[in-house]
């Protein structure tokens, strides 16, 4: 005991300055605290909750019954309004006064002169204007106009005589040469090369226009010609 009493450690006395401050801080602490204003949720008591009823929308009214109608029967109209026409003429009186005169016999006129009459003057129809034609014009000089002698019948002292339809443009020249009726092939080949190469016409006109046209020659082919 006494080893351990003398091995303690001496208790240290807290000095009046020390204790003070200990003293005093824990006042503040108490003060602060008091003071302080805690913020605590206060305390929302509970409201009783109301329960209201909701009425249930009431049942539509009954559709209102139609009358019945016959099938066999058109529905009904709305009656429509017909406004009445004034009389072209005016109403006879309930008792009409006839005149009786004298008794007449009836006189059926006779219409035989009206039917038999003319119905006016006759109206003639207009004449037809015809064109007017001019056909055309040989324009050779006359030097020109026959055709040489083909050499085979100058040797054979053959003559011939053809009948050639020619046909002719708007210009007037020769642009065919065909035979009416029988020909000598070398007669017609001479006649045709000599007439689409050296012979013109004035062209024919209809209303003053040049127009193409055909017209048909005698041709004669003779010894004493040549």
């Amino acid at each position: 005991m006494l080893a351990y009493a003398a091995h303690r450690r001496p208790r240290r006395h807290l000095s009046p300055t020390m204790l003070s401050l200990i003293i005093g801080g824990h006042a503040v602490a108490i003060a602060f605290l008091v003071t302080a204003k805690m913020e605590v949720n206060p305390f929302v008591p509970k409201t009783p909750i109301t329960i209201e009823p909701i009425p249930l929308p009431k049942d539509p009214p009954p559709p209102e019954p139609r009358p019945k109608t016959d099938p066999r029967t058109p529905a009904q109209q709305q009656p429509s309004v017909i406004t009445p026409t004034p009389p072209l003429y005016p109403p006879l009186p309930d008792n009409p006064v006839v005149d009786s005169g004298p008794a007449t016999t009836d006189i059926i006129p006779d219409i035989r002169p009206i039917i038999d009459a003319p119905l006016g003057p006759k109206v003639e129809p207009l004449p037809i204007k015809e064109p007017v034609k001019v056909a055309a014009r040989l324009a050779t000089p006359a030097d020109l106009l026959r055709p040489p002698y083909p050499d085979s019948k100058l040797r054979t002292e053959e003559e011939a005589v053809l009948k050639l339809r020619l046909g002719i443009d708007e210009r007037g020249r020769v642009v065919s040469v065909e035979p009416v009726g029988a020909a000598d092939p070398e007669f017609l080949q001479a006649a045709r090369k000599h007439l689409i190469r050296t012979w013109r016409y004035k062209p024919a006109t209809e209303d003053g226009r040049p127009v193409a046209t055909s017209i048909t020659i005698t041709l004669r082919f003779e010894m004493r010609d040549v």
